[in-house]
């Protein structure tokens, strides 16, 4: 499955993210050998496991221009990478504790020559910058995820959706979110057709502000 897909759902995308969106295939093949970060099953899916699952968060949300947006335990550099393509006016900072996981996402901004993103192996909690929106991948559950970010959201929003946390995440969510009232779910099975986002959500969660 090729970065067809994408342009499959995204058709409007200019020839330079196009361009992009095709590279990604043989820098992730390329330096995966080297350092794993994506499983080999998923290599052979990239497409549809990481490029277009990251993208759901496009089908969401749209940043506008200068949005700052946080990128928490990236990995290989999902899903800032493929929203950094997507939104070349919006600047990502993409963080992960794991350095060679870091390194790897370096390699392919740079060779895919992206201007609007930036790599950083630390901890989000040793980060004092602050962003719009934080995105990330099921890195841990809700609750936890919301200690390790705050005070990292911007306070004043620029888009209507005010800022806060676009989550992708799988599977079963009630309990894990029952304390968040403000909380909106989104099934990307809406939007895309393939088996594989049959479970999966977008979680948008506004961040509270006393004040």
């Amino acid at each position: 499955m090729k970065a067809e897909i994408v342009f499959q759902y995204f058709p409007n995308l200019s020839q330079l993210q196009q361009n992009q969106f095709i590279q990604l295939e043989d820098l992730y093949k390329d330096w995966n050998q080297k350092i794993n970060v994506v499983s080999r099953k998923d290599i052979d899916e990239l497409y549809l496991r990481h490029v277009l699952h990251s993208l759901g968060i496009a089908k969401i949300h749209q940043f506008k221009s200068g949005t700052t947006v946080l990128d928490v335990g990236t990995g290989g550099g999902f899903p800032g990478i493929p929203l950094a393509i997507m939104f070349p006016q919006t600047q990502f900072t993409l963080v992960d504790a794991i350095g060679k996981k870091i390194r790897v996402v370096q390699e392919v901004i740079d060779g895919l020559e992206i201007e609007n993103v930036t790599a950083i192996h630390s901890r989000v909690e040793e980060i004092d910058s602050q962003f719009d929106f934080v995105v990330s991948r099921a890195v841990a559950a809700m609750p936890t995820f919301v200690r390790w970010i705050k005070g990292r959201i911007k306070k004043t929003s620029i888009h209507e959706r005010r800022n806060g946390i676009l989550y992708l995440k799988g599977g079963e969510l009630s309990e894990e979110l029952k304390d968040y009232a403000t909380v909106e779910i989104f099934h990307l099975s809406q939007y895309f057709k393939e088996d594989f986002f049959d479970t999966k959500k977008v979680v948008y969660l506004p961040m509270k502000f006393k004040g």
